[in-house]
């Protein structure tokens, strides 16, 4: 079981960075993200082919007729991955260079390199049935706009609508899926006497 379900994701991770979107939406009998940092659901096929589309807008992969020594413009290093009862975490580095517009973000053409971790829920049938995303949104959005060498007039427009792109992405409702709860796995690990500040 613990095997099948490595594969699976880690299949999932090559099919996204060769962007085969047919072969990572075939990993779920329904595709579904949830990212934690935006308070968004991708749920279905279309929905999940469309934040695809909106994140390798921003983030483009290397193109296949480029130099092989170029960098990709998205790729990822997985850190660890973990098992539980009903789930495979995985924590690992996204990278990538900001081309292209990141809802109203202008490209900044800076890179980043963001920690994340992905909890890839299964079912009691081993069905892939969640992909759900942690990570700090400071931090990436640090990095796109730390890039701007700001002693440069030109720039400072270029910054002004970073910021009013990004204040525009933060408004609104979390989505209602997110309220709602499901099946709880507790495990309770007891520490020895005195190895725990009270």
């Amino acid at each position: 079981m613990l095997a099948a379900r490595q594969k699976l994701v880690l299949d999932h991770f090559h099919d996204e960075v060769r962007q085969d979107w047919d072969d990572v939406l075939s990993t779920f009998p329904h595709p579904r993200y949830e990212l934690i940092p935006q308070m968004t659901v991708h749920d279905g096929d279309q929905a999940v082919r469309g934040y695809y589309h909106y994140t390798r807008t921003a983030f483009p992969d290397q193109d296949q007729d480029q130099d092989q020594d170029q960098d990709q413009d998205q790729d990822h290093e997985i850190i660890a991955l973990r098992h539980s009862a009903d789930a495979v975490i995985v924590e690992f580095w996204l990278m990538g260079t900001h081309r292209g517009y990141l809802g109203k973000i202008p490209p900044t053409g800076s890179r980043f390199r963001v920690r994340m971790t992905a909890y890839f829920v299964f079912d009691e049938a081993e069905a892939l049935v969640c992909e759900r995303i942690y990570f700090d949104t400071l931090t990436m959005i640090k990095q796109l706009l730390g890039g701007l060498a700001m002693r440069r007039p030109s720039n400072w427009l270029l910054a002004a609508r970073c910021v009013r792109g990004l204040l525009s992405m933060s408004s609104g409702e979390p989505d209602q899926a997110l309220n709602q709860h499901h099946r709880a796995d507790v495990c309770v690990t007891t520490l020895p006497r005195g190895s725990a500040n009270a």
